[in-house]
């Protein structure tokens, strides 16, 4: 049987790189040059600490962020903007969640935009991974097909196929 899985990840040194960027152009830009606070990158987590003065500074610490991740080559999708901002004193600070793997939400999106295309393959839930089995490799073409046509907002990798 031949198989491929669905997975979605981040280079953790192309992700250092592009932070590490940003931290730089924080410094160098004029209107944020005295600006409290800044970017910080914490990896066990996953997530990114954005803290600044007020609201305004924020957004631009999040125009810069994404601005240069996906100079690097990371898919701006990666990043979880959602969470609110939170007053911490003089500060106002945002946690900015990197997606890493696919969760049970996305999975079943996957799931059911490959059982909507109809095409002769299996697909199941692994951890945070889907995996897809088919007898032809035609199939699991047509099954990575209908996943990449398939609005699941975040960045997949189709990795491990095997024949």
């Amino acid at each position: 049987m031949a198989s491929f899985d669905i997975v979605s990840k981040v280079d953790p040194q192309t992700l250092e790189n592009a932070v590490n960027t940003a931290k730089k152009e924080l410094q160098t830009r004029y209107d944020l040059r005295d600006t409290k606070g800044g970017i910080e990158l914490d990896k066990k987590a996953n997530t990114i600490l954005l803290s600044s003065e007020n609201s305004m500074r924020i957004q631009a610490l999040e125009h810069i962020l994404l601005t240069r991740i996906v100079k690097q080559g990371i898919d701006g999708t990666v990043l979880d903007f959602s969470e609110e901002e939170l007053p911490s004193g003089a500060l106002v600070k945002k946690t900015v969640k990197v997606r890493a793997g696919v969760d049970k939400e996305v999975g079943r999106k996957i799931i059911k935009a490959i059982k909507d295309a109809k095409v002769k393959v299996e697909a199941q839930m692994q951890d945070d991974q889907v995996r897809v089995t088919a007898k032809k490799i035609d199939d699991l073409q047509a099954a990575i097909a209908a996943v990449r046509r398939a609005e699941v907002g975040q960045p997949l990798q189709f990795v491990n196929m095997k024949s």
